[in-house]
């Protein structure tokens, strides 16, 4: 369990949040809108209102007794780079914060902050993989270059084994999982075989996958 401060409760701090009660961490929620403050109280620890932007605030907060901080402002470019400022000065350990573009997260980065989200940017880029072709049910970027896709099994694999199909040798990519009937087996070996219906999880370079699967 760890101790979270959120700072920001619009629709993406809120489900932060959220999730974040549901994992068992201990959720400080602040927001200078009471009625975002009120919203939450039921699912988190403690909730504050208060202006992040204000040092003083910040500081009475013990921000250095908090595993790990988020900013989730997402109403004012300014508001957040200060607050992510002001929060790495007060001793935070690890800031994480949203971004509502290339030119903020590069700010954000120069500001302080850890990590940053783009959750616009990334939930766009997985709707226009996911619904652009049909036999893609679910994708995962892992970095610039490599991505776990869920996809169904191809109908010339269908009937073969991995050991058969040499896929790692032949495509690039691995097999991670195979889904059958809503039941993942992730046990893997050359003898597993692939039937027409399931879907296989794998792993490799997204130019790979878009010339094996046809992305």
């Amino acid at each position: 369990m760890k101790s979270v401060l959120i700072i920001g409760l619009g629709k993406f701090g809120r489900t932060i949040a959220l999730k974040l009660s549901e994992l068992n961490h201990e959720v400080m929620a602040v927001d200078k809108d009471e009625k975002c403050v009120n919203a939450v109280m039921p699912f988190v620890t403690n909730g504050i209102i208060g202006d992040s932007t204000n040092e003083e605030f910040l500081k009475s907060l013990g921000v250095r007794n908090f595993d790990l901080c988020y900013v989730t402002i997402g109403d004012s470019f300014q508001d957040s780079l200060e607050t992510t400022s002001l929060l790495k000065d007060l001793g935070a350990k690890m800031v994480v914060a949203r971004s509502s573009g290339e030119v903020h997260s590069k700010f954000l980065l120069r500001n302080g902050a850890d990590k940053v989200v783009f959750p616009e940017k990334q939930v766009a880029e997985w709707a226009a993989i996911r619904y652009s072709t049909d036999h893609i049910f679910d994708y995962i970027a892992m970095n610039d270059d490599y991505a776990i896709f869920e996809i169904s099994v191809p109908e010339q694999w269908a009937g073969k084994t991995v050991g058969e199909l040499d896929v790692r040798q032949r495509y690039k990519v691995n097999i991670l999982a195979v889904k059958r009937g809503g039941q993942s087996n992730m046990d893997i070996s050359s003898e597993t075989s692939l039937e027409a219906g399931e879907t296989i999880l794998v792993l490799g370079k997204t130019k790979d996958m878009q010339k094996c699967f046809r992305i």
